[in-house]
């Protein structure tokens, strides 16, 4: 039986609650038994599996290493898959670079069929390393169904810091957050920007993200805002201005709904 965690509140609210049931819910989920099952049979076959093509065609393992990095919707794209993979991360011309979503470089990186004579797989840490990604990415999706917003907050956590750490430009920084589906979508709500910035220039896009998290949070520095205090702060935002657009939009259906119904019973009035 699947797991499901356990959210009782939405928004901040929720969140709190979450972020203190955290460590045993991902726990509980780890420990289902069709997890307990995908984990035996990941750590039994990945030494087995010396190339990208090997890796797409076994669905099982392909959805733990894609799920791992946050990919499973790509689960039925083996051939963008497989040239993701085969032609690694060193070579600057390799298609994980050119690809805006940063998540693709990360996954070939981790395997490193396109890099090394020998890949990573064969690593003895490797089933860990994958898995450990895999179970917490996994817990978010399954968050996710219950709640989205929440899921986004999780993401978060990980995501930022992690690029906050990264050796480059506070631009570049920026850029990864605009080719990054969740961080993107987090800082334009966060921010209150409105869906239409992501039609824009991506240059244009860097500046307005910038102008604004600097009136915003007092620093347009991904590295600032990663550290632990503003990311509390960036998530807290997230949260409530996602909860306050749900609400906005369930109140204007229910006016059109209400206005709908009054139209209806008027135009059965003139009728009798």
């Amino acid at each position: 039986m699947t797991y499901q965690p356990v959210v009782p509140f939405s928004g901040f609210a929720g969140w709190q609650f979450l972020s203190r049931t955290m460590e045993t819910q991902q726990a509980a989920f780890a420990a289902s038994t069709e997890n307990q099952r995908l984990d035996a049979y990941f750590r039994e076959t990945i030494g087995q599996i010396d190339t990208a093509q090997a890796l797409v065609d076994d669905r099982r393992l392909l959805g733990v290493a894609l799920g791992a990095f946050g990919l499973d919707a790509d689960i039925d794209n083996k051939y963008f898959i497989r040239k993701v993979l085969e032609e690694g991360s060193l070579d600057r011309t390799a298609l994980a670079n050119k690809l805006s979503d940063k998540s693709y470089l990360a996954l070939t990186t981790a395997f490193g069929f396109g890099d090394y004579s020998v890949p990573r797989t064969k690593l003895s840490t490797f089933a860990d390393e994958i898995l450990t990604k895999f179970q917490t990415r996994e817990f978010e999706v399954a968050v996710g169904e219950v709640d989205n917003d929440l899921r986004m907050a999780m993401s978060l956590q990980r995501d930022l810091p992690e690029l906050a750490a990264k050796d480059v430009s506070e631009t570049a920084k920026w850029y990864t957050i605009i080719g990054s589906p969740s961080l993107s979508r987090v800082f334009q709500t966060a921010l209150n920007l409105p869906p239409s910035v992501g039609a824009l220039d991506v240059d244009q896009q860097r500046e307005i993200y910038m102008s604004k998290a600097q009136r915003t949070y007092g620093t347009s520095d991904p590295a600032e805002l990663g550290a632990s205090d503003k990311l509390k702060v960036l998530t807290r935002d997230y949260l409530l201005r996602a909860q306050l657009s749900s609400v906005t939009s369930v109140s204007s259906q229910n006016v059109a709904l209400s206005l709908l119904q009054s139209a209806g019973a008027q135009s059965l009035y003139l009728r009798l």
